[in-house]
């Protein structure tokens, strides 16, 4: 079976300074590159983009998050929906080159995104985390509903860690997304290469 896919997303607390340094260290043993930053300008996330580019990550490597417009103009791989993003419908119309990741949170979501032929679709969160406080985890019974109706990628996301990712894995999802796991370990290098091993 193909290794699996291992998302980093950044946290919003680092500077992009930062999180580009660490993607840097990490990036050949992560498949994608999200820069989920909610409070910036599409100028700061362009600058976003060269940071990463400068610490030698490739463009195919690069999502950004909601900004259609930035991730056109970026000229990044790929861009990353929610639901109050635009129609992922239309912008796969409109750009037909560009992959669509899209986040859902329940299986009437997800099977309403393939349906608009999104590329992948991120699932969670799965348990508790520290960027959803006070919000009980969704658990593995509907990942793995959804992992079963679906033909496209099932990104599993929210409280993933090492001890976990078996069961993830096992409930179908072709991969996961990991923020604080990278971000915050205390030596990022060793901690991507124990999630990349997990995944194989």
């Amino acid at each position: 079976m193909l290794d699996r896919q291992l998302h980093l997303i950044s946290n919003g607390k680092l500077s992009l300074q930062r999180f580009a340094e660490i993607a840097g260290q990490i990036h050949s043993y992560v498949t994608a590159i999200h820069i989920r930053e909610k409070q910036k300008s599409a100028r700061e996330l362009m600058s976003g983009v060269t940071l990463l580019e400068e610490q030698g990550v490739p463009l195919s490597k690069i999502v950004i998050n909601d900004r259609v417009d930035v991730a056109v103009v970026s000229r990044v791989s790929s861009v990353q929906l929610a639901y109050h993003s635009l129609d992922a419908q239309l912008v796969k119309r409109t750009f037909p080159n560009i992959r669509i990741g899209c986040s859902v949170h329940s299986l009437e979501e997800a099977l309403s995104m393939e349906q608009k032929q999104v590329d992948y679709v991120f699932y969670g969160h799965v348990y508790e985390t520290d960027s959803k406080p006070g919000l009980p985890g969704r658990g593995l019974r509907e990942l793995e509903v959804i992992t079963q109706k679906l033909q496209i990628p099932v990104i599993a996301i929210g409280g993933i860690k090492p001890s976990n990712i078996k069961e993830v894995l096992n409930a179908g999802a072709s991969g996961i997304a990991v923020m604080s796991g990278l971000l915050e370990a205390e030596n990022p290098l060793e901690a991507v290469r124990q999630y990349h091993h997990l995944l194989k």
